[in-house]
């Protein structure tokens, strides 16, 4: 019973860090500013196959393409919120924090009504 809920956490984790890992790869491939490293480039390999083993594995409950989507988006955003708080040049982060903390909190919200949905 408990194992589903934890398979579509590891899910939406696994979204996030392939948000995080595609825009840091593309900022260390292409931007100037940001140094260059392998590493996201490997988180995104990695964290793409396992997406796609579990998607292989097993369907996605009803609901979980949706969260998965936001929470890939809210990697790309936090990303780029990061490495403009760090690098101020780059321009203003006002934007996409205000875009995280909506994206965190409609997350919060769908899960909080999906898991009283669950054990109704």
């Amino acid at each position: 019973m408990t194992e589903q809920p934890r398979q579509d956490n590891g899910t939406l984790v696994l979204a996030l860090i392939a948000g995080l890992s595609i825009n840091g790869s593309f900022s260390a491939l292409f931007s100037s500013v940001v140094a260059f490293s392998i590493f996201p480039i490997i988180a995104l390999v990695l964290a793409v196959y396992c997406l796609h083993v579990r998607y292989q594995k097993s369907e996605m409950p009803f609901g979980i393409p949706k969260l998965a989507a936001a929470c890939f988006v809210l990697g790309l955003l936090l990303y780029s919120t990061i490495v403009r708080a760090e690098y101020p040049q780059l321009g203003s982060n006002f934007l996409p924090s205000i875009i995280c903390v909506v994206l965190v909190f409609w997350i919060a919200y769908r899960l909080k009504k999906r898991k009283a949905v669950n054990n109704a």
